[in-house]
């Protein structure tokens, strides 16, 4: 097999290339062709075949293979879980907006994220979020900072709060590895919650007072519906936990029980969707579509991500990438303006071809390294809208309830180079 990898051309990577370049560019030059999801999964079939062909030629169709059944298969199967369970949770109600209130919707989004996922925590709490600032004149800040806190910084303390996170954990990092991101976490959660205050303060002191004076007396208590919810949440969390060969034994992954981890999760998934009444996902505006999304996308770039794995790992001791601080940064430029779960596992495989062995390892590479590449994977992912998965979706909800959004180049001048970028350069200064 290694014989075989050291063989894989770099111009077999073209289809990965471009599947992310599509991701990029056709949100913004073909909205209209990218909306439906038929069509982003024509372009995934389209630039998967070349790949497909070229390994059934090679006779190495076992890549393929593994790849979905042992990558793309418990990634989907936890992000459709996670989806479907956050999707029976609903927060009605309205309360005052003030920037105590609106700190406190985000700190309790950037915990939840680590749990339910940065999808979960975005699409549950994105809404009430808005429809408490709905009587402000001044919140397109507020959805910004969501985008930072809720949907990508937040979701560092577990496999469950990001896909790249869960990607190295399928690749060995032992579940409670990532608690040990708490002072990063902390860190950067934290002095991006003290900036969004000090903004919302100000634009709270600019708003007309008959918008406070409607914010006021529009309040409504806030009720949870759909609450069991949150007990299959933790069966969700308790199976990524510990049906793994730390806990389980046998269930590694040429055993029978390999995918008992995957089928307590749909059980949990099955179970919300029998016991949520359907007006609860109603009021949700719940649809598949987000879903069915991202399943095709990364089916797509799973697929025409395994040539440029192999030629990583056989080509990693020529390519000039070795320290900590060299791949933070590679991996934030991937994961800023392509996607972070395929930048994660993209310099995970580059990792793996150094074969550093000396000091600790962890998910197979130094620890250092590992650290840098989820440190990086998930806080990046905030500097785009095409970063991360749930990026778009909140801009796009927030754009339904009438928030101005800045466009692609907007949101990265005007706010994650601005606010975000020296934010995460700290970060590296300090920790890595």
């Amino acid at each position: 097999m290694e014989e075989a990898l050291s063989e894989v051309p770099l111009l077999a990577c073209l289809p990965f290339l471009i599947m992310l370049l599509a991701i990029a560019a056709l949100p913004l030059s073909a909205p209209r062709f990218w909306e439906n999801n038929k069509n982003k999964l024509l372009v995934a079939l389209v630039l998967s075949a070349p790949v497909v062909v070229y390994f059934a030629a090679r006779r190495e169709t076992a890549l393929i293979r593994e790849t979905l059944i042992f990558d793309y298969l418990p990634f989907i199967v936890l992000l459709g879980a996670l989806y479907t369970i956050a999707g029976g949770i609903h927060l009605a109600g309205d309360i005052e907006a003030t920037p105590r209130v609106n700190a406190l919707f985000l700190g309790i989004g950037a915990v939840l994220a680590s749990f339910i996922g940065t999808t979960g925590a975005a699409m549950l709490l994105i809404r009430p979020v808005l429809r408490t600032n709905q009587e402000r004149r001044f919140k397109t800040h507020t959805v910004l900072f969501f985008i930072a806190i809720v949907a990508n910084c937040g979701g560092l303390l577990t496999p469950l709060g990001d896909p790249p996170l869960f990607m190295m954990y399928l690749r060995g990092a032992p579940f409670g590895w990532f608690f040990g991101f708490l002072s990063q976490w902390l860190f950067v959660n934290g002095l991006l919650l003290l900036v969004y205050f000090g903004v919302d303060a100000y634009y709270h002191g600019k708003e007309p007072a008959e918008s406070l004076q409607r914010d006021r007396a529009e309040r409504r208590p806030l009720r949870i519906q759909g609450a069991s919810n949150f007990a299959w949440l933790l069966g969700v969390i308790g199976a990524v936990a510990f049906l793994n060969e730390q806990y389980v034994p046998g269930t590694g992954s040429h055993s029978p029980l390999r995918f008992l981890r995957e089928a307590a999760i749909v059980l949990m998934a099955a179970a919300s969707w029998l016991s949520t009444k359907k007006i609860v996902r109603h009021y949700n505006r719940f649809t598949w579509h987000s879903f069915h999304e991202v399943a095709y996308l990364f089916l797509g770039i799973f697929i025409t991500m395994v040539p440029c794995i192999a030629y990583l790992q056989a080509n990693a001791k020529t390519l000039g990438v070795r320290l900590p601080s060299q791949f933070y940064y590679a991996v934030g430029a991937l994961s800023s303006f392509l996607d972070n779960t395929p930048a994660a596992v993209t310099f995970h495989s580059l990792a793996l071809g150094l074969g550093q062995s000396s000091g600790r390892l962890v998910a197979g590479i130094p620890e250092a390294l590992l650290q840098a590449i989820c440190l990086s994977s998930v806080f990046f992912g905030s500097m785009t809208y095409i970063g991360n998965g749930p990026n778009f979706m909140v801009k796009a909800i927030a754009e339904d309830h009438h928030v101005r959004m800045p466009h692609f180049f907007g949101y990265l001048v005007k706010f994650s180079l601005l606010v975000l970028f020296p934010i995460f350069v700290l970060v590296q200064l300090l920790f890595i």
